[in-house]
Parts: C-alpha cells; structure tokens; sequence
C-alpha cells in the first residue's frame, strides 16, 4: 500500500488538471476567433475594425493577460491565498467572455479588462499549486512529471475548443461562441471547488520575512510606475519598436522586470542565487515563446495562404453537415483576368455600401450579401496558387479545411506526446540518467530551433510560393516544436516551484509569466517582418538563429544553473 501511495499522484493534481483544462478551452477559444471577430463588419454581428487596429489590440491584450500574473502571484502569496486567487481570477474571467457576447464598444474594452484581471489572479496560482503538491520529500523526484501532466490539461482544452469555436460560430454567431467559452471557464470553478479539499493543505500564506518590502510597497514601486513608463513609451515621437503599443508596453515592463533585478540582489545569498538562476531562464525562454506564439500570427498566414488544405470527399461530407468546412467556388468572376474580377468586386461592394441596414432582415441580408464578397476574394485567392488541373470546373466548388482547424494540431500533438515524453524521461530516473530540469529547457530550445528549419523546408516545397505546400509540412513543424515545448515550458513551471524562496513562489510564478508576456510582444514583432521578407526562409531562417542563439546562452550557464539545482537539493 505505501509502495502504491508512493508511485501515484497526488489526487489534487487532477482536479487541478480539470480546472485548467476547461479555463484553457474557454481562453484558447475566445483567441482563436479574436481576429476574426474584431475584422468582421458590424452589420455581421463583428466590431468592423480595420486590421492596423486588429493588430494593436490583439498585440496588446496577448502582452497584458501574461503581465498581470506578477500583482495575482505577489497578491496571493501576501494576501489573498491561492485557492480564493483562482476562484476570484475564473469568475472575472468567466464574466469577460459573457461580455464579450453583447455585441457593443463599451462591453467589448471591459471585457478585455476583466479577462487580462482574472487571468492575473488564475494562471500563476493554480501553476503554483501543482508545484506545492509535490512539494514532500516523496513527491519532489515527480514534480517534472507531474507539470507534463498539468500541461496536457492545458492542450486538451486547446485541442476541442476550435472544434467548438468554429461550430457556435458558423451556426450560431459570435455571441454565441463567446458565452461558450464563458460556461467553460464556469465548469473549472466548480471542478476546483469539487477538489478544493484535496488541495487545501497546501494553500499556505507565507510570512513576510524581517527586512522584506511590503505588499503595499511593492505594487507602488512596480505597478505605478509601469502605468507611468508605458505612458511615457506611447507619447515618445516616433516608433523605435515598431508601433505606440510596442514602445508602451516593452517601456512600461521595464519598472517590473527592474524589480526583480533589485530582488535578485537584495536577497539572503542562497536564495539571491536562486532568483539569479531563474531571472537567467526566463531571459533565455523569451526569444521560445517569441517563436512559439507565431503560431497563431505567422503561421496562420502559412496556413490561409500556402497551405493546400483540400478535404478528402469522406471528411468533407462530414464537415458540410457541421457546419464546419471552408468553401471556395469557382464560376465567371473568380475565373476572369484581374481587372474584370477587380472591376466586378469594386462595384459589389458599391452596392453593398448602398444596401440599407435598419431592419433585422436587412442587416441579414446586406450580411449575406458581404459573405458572398468574402467568398469570391478567398477563392480567388487560394485558386491563384492551385494547380490548374486541381481547380474546380466552373459552377463547382472545394471544401476546405477551416484556417482556424490549424490551431489545434500543436494542442494535439501534446495530448500525443506528453506520455511519450513523460515515459521516457521517468525511464531515464530509474537509471539515474535523468537530465537536470536546466538541461531539459535547453533540449527544447534547440529542438524549437529545429522546427523552424521544417518550415524552410515548406517554403522550398511551394517553389519560391508558386505552388501550394502539404499541410503535412505544418503538421510535422508543429510536432517538432511540440517537443521543444514539452521539455521546456512545464519544465519552466517546474523549475520556478522548485527554486523560489517558497514565500514568494507566486510572485516569480508571475515573472515566468512575465517572460511569456514580452516573449508574446516579441513574437507579434518578429511576424511583422513576414510581409517585408520577399524570401520567406530567410524569415525561418531567423526564427531559427534566434532560438539557437538562446540555447547556446542558456548551454554556457547550464554548470552554473545545476550547481545551484544542487545547492537547493533539487534536481
């Protein structure tokens, strides 16, 4: 029986899988219809933005939902505890998405603002927790194993939630689809709370030690001034980093990221090493998240535009009746020379613009009428780079698969291979050959780095983007990197449970997070090279030395970072 308690899991790891299981279904399921929802016109149930200002507000709200995690982590180590952080954080989030669902300006910022707050109290408490349950000496050898599994709860949610996006979308309207992700983030309240028993033991506040800065001071020397210096970045004449919102938000992380600086240095010795170790980290897992997260900028373009993404007639058939399949049409305007097609187009959006919007059945109409425009630009589009002998015949069309489908081939290969990865890393800790969890996060580095030279290998596949490239290419860049992410992003998680002074795990919970977020800006800036780069490998190309570059940083530190591993007994 002792042997048995000893090889399982604590039961409070899958309650905490659940609860951010369903917190990430509704997260990832707003993120994949953003986009689309702010570009969609207004008379289409959309906010009718132009796609500079799409573009501004995704950047912005993607760098702030993972900058507010360092007040949620300093706030419920001091004040508030975990569990009470988390049910706070998925109630505010659970009321953005409900927001989100009325179709107005003013319920559409508050929404945002909600979702960036409740996420700050949500993620790095509940990530907090799964470290604190391993925290026993019977338990620490398995906290790597335990962050693979919490983070396949994470991928699961990912993997259905497009599924689901593009159903209630399709069907139902985008109202729709964000009230679903609104009852999501709900069942992961009430799954916590069905398991809060089993995870109340280590739900502790710690103690604010003789010497350390208070609560109080903390937020008026970081938060403050954050307001203040991102202030400052968007007044600044000109665009040093690309746009207002990039100088604003880089500038205004500044006072945050100097904190933990100060923090690193004013520490007791051991632990000023630890904090050292893990500021190192984080500075080098920047440029993963920043090639990682293109995923849904970069290689959603790839995706839209390079991809042949033609379903087979079983799987067509099947995704007609769902409502789920992308159809493109070939008839006399999509097949005319550019200047008919240009001139044809040109005159349907006049009479679009002419059509009245008053009563529900005329913005229903002048909607479809839109629809039908969208329809004859996508197809053009997508036939211009299609084989002649694989465009349709006049009158016919193709069903393909939806863009946003894309989004879940990396949240599936992580349901894959998360066993795989786990296996064989518990395989090497019975033979004493399990690497260090420094070593692990290099090992994902380069094999990110890897998965950018398969998309080179995609750009040599379409013939300099005459032709149109497997989605098996996409499937494979993304399973590569899949890899990467396993042996790095939950080992991050980990690493931070096991190197903080334990009175402010949270708070440096918040500043891997933090890395996450300016990673996230960072990958936002490196996509909009995409359009400049005639040459798209060499996009890859640089996506590829930037990683490596990290590695090689991070290989030069790994005597050091193990070294300290070891001097805090962990592994």
């Amino acid at each position: 029986m002792e042997t048995t308690v000893k090889r399982s899991h604590p039961k409070g790891l899958w309650y905490l899988f659940g609860t951010e299981m369903w917190e990430r279904f509704g997260y990832y399921l707003m993120l994949g219809i953003f986009s689309l929802y702010m570009l969609d016109g207004w008379n289409n149930g959309g906010m009718g933005f132009d796609p500079a200002k799409k573009s501004d507000i995704y950047g912005t709200y993607l760098g702030l939902v993972y900058l507010t995690p360092f007040i949620g982590g300093l706030l419920a180590d001091r004040v508030l505890g975990y569990r009470r952080s988390i049910i706070m954080g998925g109630l505010m989030m659970a009321t953005g998405y409900f927001l989100l669902s009325i179709h107005s300006i003013t319920t559409f910022y508050v929404a945002l603002f909600c979702i960036i707050l409740g996420n700050g109290f949500f993620k790095p408490n509940i990530s907090t927790l799964v470290g604190n349950l391993y925290s026993g000496d019977d338990m620490k050898d398995k906290k790597d194993a335990g962050y693979n599994i919490f983070y396949m709860g994470i991928n699961v949610g990912a993997f259905i939630c497009n599924f689901v996006a593009a159903y209630m979308r399709i069907n139902y309207g985008w109202g729709h689809a964000f009230a679903a992700a609104g009852v999501g983030m709900l069942i992961g309240v009430v799954v916590f709370l069905i398991g809060t028993k089993h995870i109340k033991h280590v739900d502790v506040i710690k103690p604010v030690k003789e010497g350390d800065m208070s609560t109080g001071k903390i937020l008026g020397l970081t938060v403050l001034p954050m307001f203040i210096f991102g202030i400052i970045g968007y007044m600044i004449p000109g665009n040093f980093l690309g746009s207002d919102t990039n100088d604003a938000f880089i500038i205004g992380c500044i006072p945050v990221i100097g904190f933990f600086i100060y923090l690193a240095f004013k520490a007791e010795a051991k632990e000023s090493r630890a904090i050292k170790a893990l500021l190192a980290v984080f500075t080098c897992v920047i440029l993963f998240f920043a090639i990682f997260h293109q995923n849904g900028d970069a290689l959603t373009v790839w995706a839209e535009d390079h991809t042949d993404r033609n379903m087979p007639t079983a799987v067509s058939n099947v995704a007609d009746k769902l409502g789920m399949a992308q159809v493109v049409v070939n008839n006399d305007i999509v097949s005319a020379d550019q200047a008919t097609f240009d001139k044809t187009i040109e005159e349907m959006r006049a009479k679009e613009a002419a059509m009245p919007a008053v009563s529900k059945e005329e913005i229903i109409a002048k909607g479809k009428y839109s629809s039908e425009i969208g329809q004859l630009e996508k197809s053009r589009k997508y036939f211009a780079t299609l084989p002649g002998d694989q465009i349709p015949a006049k009158g016919t069309n193709l069903k393909l698969y939806s863009t946003e489908l894309y989004q879940s081939i990396n949240p599936f290969w992580v349901v894959v291979l998360t066993p795989l990865v786990v296996g064989v890393f518990s395989w090497l800790r019975r033979r004493k050959k399990e690497p260090s969890t420094p070593t692990k996060i290099f090992i994902g580095l380069v094999i990110t780095a890897l998965s950018a030279l398969v998309m080179v290998g995609a750009v040599f596949a379409t013939n300099d983007l005459t032709m149109k490239a497997s989605s098996w290419w996409l499937i494979a860049s993304y399973g590569v990197i899949t890899i990467g992410e396993l042996c790095l992003s939950p080992m991050g998680l980990s690493l931070v449970s096991k190197l903080s002074p334990p009175r402010i795990t949270a708070l440096m919970m918040g500043g891997f997070f933090l890395a996450i977020s300016v990673g996230n800006k960072l990958s936002g800036m490196l996509s909009s090279l995409w359009e400049e780069m005639p040459q798209k490998e060499n996009f890859f190309f640089l996506n590829f030395g930037l990683v490596l570059a990290a590695a090689i940083v991070l290989l030069l530190m790994l005597k050091w970072l193990n070294k300290v591993m070891k001097e805090n007994n962990v592994a």
